[in-house]
């Protein structure tokens, strides 16, 4: 039997988290326009697309992976501790994942950010990898978005 789990990451960017923080926020047309080689589009359903209960559709560039669309509701926002969490309600992830929800916090840390990710899953079987691909895949974005942002 599949057992809850989870996985974090840290990683330190350089951007100011005020800065970081509100580009995440408006992820819905800043990363497929900053990142079109991995997003196709994102598309909200529901709500605004920020605040809690909104649903998005994000549909991930071709040749990522075997994760083509994820559909995602944000749960809970806490914008003065610059938190967010957001869980998988369809998609190809949850083919792998009975349940899979992530978390993202941002903190100061010097001139810089500190990004903290994690995500709580559970497998549909013991074969399922853990999501590792899914953990390098935020932590690519996380390093993209920085270097985006310090160019603009």
């Amino acid at each position: 039997m599949a057992s809850d789990k989870k996985l974090e990451v840290d990683v330190e960017v350089k951007s100011d988290a005020e800065k970081f923080w509100n580009s995440i926020r408006d992820s819905t047309t800043l990363f497929p326009k900053a990142f079109p080689d991995q997003y196709e589009s994102i598309q909200v359903l529901e709500g605004d697309g920020k605040s809690a209960g909104s649903i998005r559709l994000i549909k991930y560039a071709p040749g990522w992976s075997t994760i083509t669309t994820a559909k995602e509701k944000i749960e809970v926002v806490d914008e003065e501790k610059k938190s967010v969490c957001y869980a998988s309600i369809d998609g190809d992830l949850l083919k792998y994942y009975k349940n899979f929800k992530a978390h993202l916090v941002i903190t100061p840390k010097g001139d810089g950010s500190l990004v903290k990710w994690s995500c709580e899953y559970d497998k549909t079987s013991e074969e399922v990898p853990n999501p590792h691909l899914i953990r390098d895949f935020a932590v690519k974005n996380f390093k993209d978005l920085d270097a985006y942002l310090l160019k603009a």
